[in-house]
């Protein structure tokens, strides 16, 4: 019988299976960290050291674009803070109930514009400059929001959406610093100062149509801190057929439309929006839903309010007014009968502009304010319209409001303060001292006043102290 030499095959065994051991733990590990990584909720986009070859999770990916492809329910995905010249753009993106699909900016900025070029501009003189077939379309819907930014500010050309607008000018008038529009040679045209070089004179022009884009069909997506800049339509456009898009903390800045613009059938919630040099503040139209808290607008050129859509709601605003147009409620894309409701709560809209403006209210369009505040404000309430106003007050700013009510309207309200330098309801003139008149003609308004005050009771108009703060 043979005896075991020795220890060692024995000891070169035990160490051999420890390496192993070590070694299948350490892919084990490897491989459940890539499930881990696969199954991350977020996904990073970085602009500089981001690959759109990359999975968005164990390295970023470099667009935006890519982004939203990879992105499924539950997952967020982070911008990189910084300034993006592309467009985030949703068509028939789905997250589900508890599991949205996240886009969140920390801040990013999604710039819609590009650089004029020489490369890209003839030189038809040493001043003057063309770009034909500036996009592949051009239509009377862009050009008649169309725009440069020239050395950062824009040149509108005192042409706005939605709004008064100046014809184009002919190349020929055309003075330094100022654009045109020739349709017969869908040309372009700008002129620049004498002696100025194109490369010099930073001029950018709004390449892409939207900041943020819904078509299509979408479900269960929030937006949140990103600012939408210098598109040639809205900051955020939303189209088709949406449902539970929730947008935070969003600002949209200089855009040659709106804001902030839903369409056809799709229902919005916006908690936090900053609307500041557009066309339009906000303009919500068709069957849209829309639902707004802390707001602010300021410097718009068309309307700063538009509503025309099927549901709607307004709560806790800052409107500082200057547009053409300050306010417009109808039903104006639905059935004879039908109303495009409007519910407005702790909202003050301040009239700041060359000349007073209104509350707007037509066919269909039923105003339920509560605790507002109307500085400098007209009411024009044209048939089929409907208001009611509830604690709310008019007071004079820059301009003594006045009131016009059509017949075939409807009128109610209750505890209000009106400053109102007339009130007329069609040919009939009302007085502070038959104000009770009034009341017996609307069958409301019971323990509302009409007088001049200087202070406002409490309880009585917005609480301005927790209204967003101007920027």
């Amino acid at each position: 019988m043979m005896k075991r030499m020795s220890g060692e095959p024995h000891a070169k065994q035990s160490s051999l299976s420890r390496s192993c051991l070590i070694l299948l733990g350490v892919l084990s590990t490897l491989f459940l960290s890539s499930l881990w990584a696969d199954e991350s909720t977020d996904i990073r986009v970085d602009q500089e050291a981001g690959d759109d070859a990359n999975d968005g999770r164990t390295a970023p990916v470099k667009s935006i674009a890519r982004a939203i492809r990879l992105a499924q329910p539950g997952n967020t995905i982070h911008l990189t803070p910084g300034v993006y010249y592309e467009s985030a753009v949703f068509t028939k993106r789905h997250g589900e109930p508890g599991k949205p699909i996240t886009l969140d900016g920390h801040g990013a900025v999604l710039d819609g514009s590009e650089p004029v070029t020489s490369k890209d501009w003839e030189q038809v003189k040493p001043d003057l400059f063309r770009k034909v077939a500036l996009y592949p379309k051009t239509d009377n819907a862009i050009v008649g929001r169309w725009y440069l930014i020239w050395n950062g500010k824009m040149q509108r050309m005192n042409r706005t959406s939605k709004g008064p607008s100046d014809p184009l000018k002919p190349v020929a008038d055309l003075q330094a610093g100022e654009w045109t529009y020739v349709q017969e040679e869908d040309a372009f045209y700008l002129r620049l100062p004498e002696g100025q070089k194109l490369e010099e004179s930073n001029i950018r022009y709004p390449k892409r149509s939207s900041a943020v884009i819904f078509s299509s069909a979408g479900s269960h997506i929030t937006v949140r801190n990103i600012t939408g800049t210098h598109v040639y339509n809205d900051g955020y456009n939303v189209h088709g057929a949406q449902r539970n898009l929730v947008f935070e903390n969003i600002r949209a800045i200089e855009c040659g439309d709106d804001g902030f613009s839903a369409h056809e059938d799709a229902d919005c919630r916006i908690d936090g929006f900053v609307s500041i040099g557009n066309s339009t503040g906000l303009c919500d139209v068709n069957t849209s839903r829309t639902y707004y808290r802390n707001v602010y607008i300021r410097d718009c050129h068309g309307f700063d309010l538009y509503f025309i859509g099927l549901d709607h709601s307004l709560e806790n605003a800052l409107i500082e007014s200057s547009a053409a147009k300050s306010f417009w409620l109808e039903a104006k894309y639905l059935d004879e009968g039908g109303l495009c409701n409007l519910r407005m709560k702790n909202v003050l809209i301040r009239r700041d502009g060359e000349a007073p403006q209104e509350l707007r209210i037509g066919r269909g369009g039923a105003l339920h304010a509560t605790n507002c505040t109307f500085e400098g404000v007209n009411v024009m309430l044209t048939p089929g319209g409907i208001i009611d106003f509830r604690s709310c007050l008019f007071s004079a700013g820059k301009f003594q409001p006045e009131s016009l009510l059509f017949p075939n309207t409807v009128w109610r309200g209750a505890g209000n303060l009106y400053d109102f330098k007339s009130l007329r309801v069609d040919k009939t003139s009302f007085r502070p001292e038959i104000f009770s008149d009034f009341q017996k003609l609307t069958g409301s308004e019971e323990d509302s006043r009409w007088e001049t005050f200087d202070n406002a009771p409490e309880g009585i108009g917005a609480d301005e102290t927790i209204l967003p703060k101007p920027e």
